[in-house]
């Protein structure tokens, strides 16, 4: 029995004071949180220190709130077609932005790894995906490429009027599913119909991207799955140069089943520079 909850235990106090004395354990939040500020936005947004107190926090959505970019960001700080956020809030009520082939006129939307994002109005199609930073790049695509995109099954199951399903990394829910399908293998998934097609399995000698963790943005060959039950498993990957490295299971995505990726690659093609070659390559540039 608590001891505060008895009257002739509290501290001596005006009786219309009484209830503003709080239990102990009384820390229950209040709803959902609707503020960012700047300084605890992710880095891989590349906002500025001084610029403001506060940053745009994402709506909820199909990537997470530290996976993501929110349109007013591709439209304000990468693209510079607005100077506010007032003005991103304009774009976006126009009905000028679509994101996979739908209109998203929430200008906090979160647009997140693979996504195509498509602005009718200037031409512009972009893919984001990551460079070897681990930030996120706006790579440049034809109307071809933009017609679709590839999706990690992250689950697979039998929902409850016996339907098979798979679930895939941006929160999309494909029915029927190709039974060959597994955990980890990657899809292509036509934007317009939701339909998927081919198949990337995921296997030794496929040709992955990383999305998470200290390698992110890096693409190489999957030579070895370390299985740890009931931990990480672990895999090693190897990039064009040589170069080995290795991550958890969960980081990987496969894009393509040989040497040929389905979509094209962002500039540098994931191979990362240590700092001596990145010094090396500006000062032949006349950069330094």
């Amino acid at each position: 029995f608590h001891i505060r909850t008895q009257r002739n235990a509290l501290p001596s106090l005006p009786p219309y004071r009484y209830s503003q004395v709080k239990e102990e354990d009384d820390t229950m939040a209040r709803g959902p949180k609707k503020h960012l500020k700047r300084l605890n936005a992710p880095k891989h947004w590349n906002l500025g220190k001084m610029g403001g107190v506060f940053a745009p926090r994402p709506s909820q959505g199909p990537h997470k709130l530290r996976e993501c970019l929110p349109i007013c960001i591709v439209l304000r700080e990468r693209l510079k077609y607005a100077l506010t956020n007032k003005e991103c809030m304009q774009i976006c009520m126009e009905r000028c932005v679509k994101i996979d082939g739908k209109v998203r006129t929430d200008h906090n939307f979160p647009a997140g790894f693979m996504d195509v994002i498509e602005l009718e109005k200037s031409g512009d199609r972009f893919r984001l995906l990551f460079d070897t930073k681990g930030r996120f790049v706006l790579h440049r695509i034809n109307r071809e490429e933009a017609q679709y995109k590839l999706c990690r099954i992250n689950k697979v199951y039998i929902s409850q009027n016996k339907i098979p399903v798979a679930v895939t990394h941006d929160g999309r829910t494909l029915r029927y599913p190709d039974p060959d399908v597994k955990v980890n293998d990657c899809v292509k998934v036509d934007i317009a119909t939701g339909k998927m097609s081919d198949i990337i399995k995921f296997e030794l000698g496929c040709m992955v991207m990383l999305t998470r963790g200290r390698n992110a943005g890096r693409i190489g060959t999957l030579m070895h799955i370390e299985r740890h039950d009931g931990s990480f498993s672990i895999v090693t990957v190897q990039d064009s140069k040589g170069n080995s490295f290795a991550t958890r299971l969960g980081n990987v995505f496969a894009i393509s089943s040989d040497n040929a990726p389905q979509i094209t690659l962002p500039k540098g093609r994931g191979i990362k520079k240590t700092i001596l070659q990145e010094r090396a390559e500006a000062e032949a540039r006349g950069e330094l």
